[in-house]
């Protein structure tokens, strides 16, 4: 038995970030039921390389995190649309998750205040750029907005280069997954409360936390982190081009990796000035060695003298290769399907990054088209062929 089945979850998301949180769910067994917009559905849908899928809806941006979902749509601008969530919130849902622009849904009268007093237990996630209040809460951003405004940007990059964004877009994925556990711990609340919850989860906040010990050291100390690009606190931390061009990027970061990985390089008398204050003090006649020295093997050589030492190094890899790994089969990271509607080949989508000993993560449906489940669920809940017709002649639903 996976944790969450029998869980209920109204994923009215779009993007990355709230489509990811509820298929981390979806995964380990929830029944996520995903919400579009029948006329302006989720943007994640037209995302994509294959712009043939993008105009099928089914863009690689929407398959990344699609499986698992049942999928309608609802036009909440509409007395039907809205009276068909209220009705799943009410009646079957065990949370709600929406990432519009802070009080649209409330607006809507589909808020927390509102659906709570339709169903106590429900636990309703609201993701937005900024929170919901507060002096920037009305603003709106994308990852790399949210990149630029925490200070990441600023201290990515070289001296040379200026601030430049991370490539992938991780702001999104760090606030679903931390989505994702807001969710689980709110649930598990709930057993012990039998009470809902309500959950502001900011953008912002996540990406200052995946920065939490450059902000500690900075308030302490006034420190500010600088663009120093492969170039990291000690030499054995840095990234060298090796014999073949290639790089490698080498973590030695304490003072026994250290000792150990000059040893490794025949080079004694920097193996042992091993101390905090040597290892600063003798960074450039450190790193100059290390420079020469990996001018004499090829990255992949390196890595496996390394490696074979216990010596933490790695070969700089592009995405090609990382999703070829061995090692990425062996952990199971990917689920492969062997077909997918409207998709002319197989298709691989990842999971989660951590693996349980039994009642782990799996997908069993495919990422469905935009309201392919619409007369499903809501006959689930009670609405008869007449009233869908009558909803769907009013445009309510698709």
């Amino acid at each position: 038995m996976r944790p969450f089945e029998g869980i209920k979850i109204i994923d009215c998301t779009h993007v990355l970030a709230g489509p990811f949180a509820a298929y981390q769910l979806a995964v380990l067994g929830a029944d996520v039921v995903k919400v579009d917009d029948p006329n302006a559905p989720d943007q994640s849908r037209e995302s994509g390389a294959d712009m043939a899928l993008n105009k099928l809806g089914l863009g690689t941006g929407f398959l990344t995190q699609g499986s698992n979902k049942r999928c309608i749509a609802l036009d909440l601008k509409t007395e039907g649309g809205r009276a068909a969530l209220k009705k799943l919130a009410a009646e079957w849902a065990d949370i709600l998750v929406e990432n519009y622009r802070p009080g649209a849904f409330k607006a809507l009268g589909l808020g927390y205040d509102e659906l709570s007093k339709l169903n106590p237990r429900l636990i309703y996630a609201s993701m937005t750029a900024f929170g919901q209040d507060g002096p920037r809460g009305y603003m709106t951003a994308y990852d790399q907005a949210i990149q630029a405004s925490s200070g990441i940007t600023a201290s990515t990059g070289t001296p040379t280069s200026g601030p430049v964004k991370a490539g992938s877009p991780v702001i999104d994925y760090a606030t679903g997954t931390t989505g994702a556990f807001a969710l689980a711990a709110a649930l598990f609340q709930r057993t012990r409360t039998d009470k809902g919850q309500y959950i502001d989860m900011a953008m912002l906040d996540v990406a200052m936390i995946l920065q939490a010990s450059h902000i500690t050291d900075y308030l302490h100390s006034g420190h500010h982190p600088k663009r120093n690009g492969n170039i990291l606190r000690f030499a054995p931390q840095c990234a060298y081009e090796t014999k073949d061009g290639s790089l490698l990027q080498i973590a030695a970061s304490n003072g026994r990796q250290h000792k150990r990985f000059f040893e490794a390089l025949g080079n004694s008398q920097e193996a042992s000035k091993n101390s905090l204050k040597e290892r600063y003090e003798r960074f450039d006649e450190k790193y100059q060695f290390i420079a020469a020295k990996m001018k004499e093997k090829t990255a992949a050589e390196w890595e496996k003298f390394f490696q074979q030492r216990h010596i933490p190094a790695c070969r700089v890899r592009e995405l090609r290769e990382a999703v070829e790994d061995p090692q990425i089969k062996h952990r199971g990271l990917l689920h492969r399907f062997a077909a997918m509607d409207g998709v002319g080949k197989p298709m691989s989508v990842p999971l989660t990054a951590f693996r349980f000993a039994h009642g782990g993560a799996s997908v069993e449906r495919a990422p469905g088209r935009i309201g392919q489940h619409t007369d499903e669920v809501l006959k689930a809940v009670g609405y008869s062929e007449a009233e869908l017709s009558a909803l769907r002649t009013a445009k309510a639903i698709l």
